[in-house]
């Protein structure tokens, strides 16, 4: 049987990972600037992640949520701590697309409306309702399509209002991502997110911060969004909530009551992916990675905006885009295939950046040597 060929693969296979290095069937080492999509967030294999799951495993890996399960308890507790939503509520599920598929039909349960405004570039997922507040018409199947989602530009103040006071009464929510990741780093402004707020309060809609990429921790802040000292209705969250083990979930204000039977999952919540986040929330809080993460960014930014070939640097914390001259245009490649460097990219010409909150400066400092010998090698001067 072969595998659905839907992913354009490097031709490289990774076998083992610690910190912010992988390395390939071969014993090749690379360095991780990626990864895996904003995934790794406190370093592959972490020792205390690691025995969270392992410890979990010898009690109990799964039991469904028709039980009271006290490490999800555990869960609610500390990330209420850990990010600053105290009275907040959390349901828990299996990925970013499933949050914001729960976000959406949250807001639309307790509205009883049925129009969402999402942005251009943006991107929510690839579930039914999270694809049709995706802007990427290619990833959009017909029968995902929908006359409910209106697509306004990202920090246009003026055609958000515009749209509010045509339709307000019809809006069930608003769903923004604090920083866009797959559009190249876009970052909504401070003033963009605080009239999000202001209009969702006056019309009675929901404002839903996307922080499935930009939260936990990466922009130098919990959420992205509380850079604009706004608070969401309903955050949602993934990625690198569990350091690589699958699970998401969806914080949600005090002000909306939960019904039987309104969301609902099976694997959602499950003992093992607990386990996963609790570790991660702690070695957060140990290890002061909210402030490593903005601290780290800075310099990182600082000296990409140094760089020859670097024309844009765009970003937050440990979210950072920048991109290159054209002359530069195979630099991911170049990267990756002759310096073993792992990063990401945003068409057409953007470096996506998004390594473990963990790394090292160290490591932080070879990776721009190696930017370096990349450049030196693709212009072919010396060093």
């Amino acid at each position: 049987m072969s595998l659905f060929n839907v992913y354009p693969l490097n031709p490289i296979a990774i076998t083992k990972a610690s910190g912010s290095r992988v390395w390939d069937e071969k014993g090749q080492e690379y360095l991780d600037m990626y990864g895996g999509h904003a995934v790794i967030s406190i370093g592959h294999t972490n020792p205390h992640w690691v025995k969270r799951i392992e410890d979990q495993l010898h009690a109990i890996a799964f039991y469904s949520n028709s039980v009271i399960l006290p490490i999800q308890t555990q869960l609610a507790d500390l990330l209420n701590e850990v990010s600053g939503k105290k009275d907040y509520q959390l349901f828990l599920c299996n990925s970013g697309a499933e949050a914001n598929e729960n976000a959406l039909k949250l807001a639309s349960f307790h509205t009883g409306r049925k129009k969402i405004v999402a942005f251009k570039k943006s991107f929510h997922g690839r579930t039914s309702l999270a694809v049709a507040a995706t802007d990427n018409p290619s990833i959009v199947a017909p029968v995902n399509e929908t006359n409910n989602i209106i697509f306004l530009p990202l920090n246009d103040i003026a055609a958000l209002e515009n749209c509010f006071k045509e339709q307000g009464d019809q809006i069930a929510g608003v769903i923004v991502e604090g920083i866009q990741g797959v559009a190249g780093i876009y970052e909504a402004s401070d003033a963009f997110l605080q009239s999000i707020r202001s209009l969702c309060d006056t019309h009675g809609a929901l404002y839903i911060a996307d922080s499935v990429q930009c939260g936990y921790a990466r922009s130098g802040q919990f959420f992205a969004h509380d850079h604009a000292g706004v608070h969401a209705d309903i955050y949602s969250m993934a990625k690198g909530m569990g350091n690589g083990f699958p699970i998401g979930g969806i914080l949600i204000a005090p002000h909306i009551p939960p019904k039987f039977g309104m969301l609902g999952t099976t694997f959602g919540g499950n003992p093992l992916a607990c386990a996963a986040a609790l570790a991660v929330l702690e070695v957060i809080q140990q290890e002061n990675l909210i402030s490593a993460a903005e601290e780290k960014g800075k310099y990182l930014m600082e000296a990409l905006q140094q760089t020859k070939g670097v024309k844009v640097v765009r970003g937050r914390g440990l979210m950072i885009g920048f991109e290159m001259e054209e002359a530069f245009a195979d630099i991911r490649k170049v990267l990756l295939n002759d310096f073993k460097v792992f990063t990401g990219e945003a068409k057409p010409n953007v470096i996506r950046l998004l390594p473990s909150l963990a790394i090292s400066m160290e490591d932080i400092q070879l990776f721009l040597e190696r930017l370096n010998q990349a450049i030196h090698q693709i212009s072919k001067t010396p060093l």
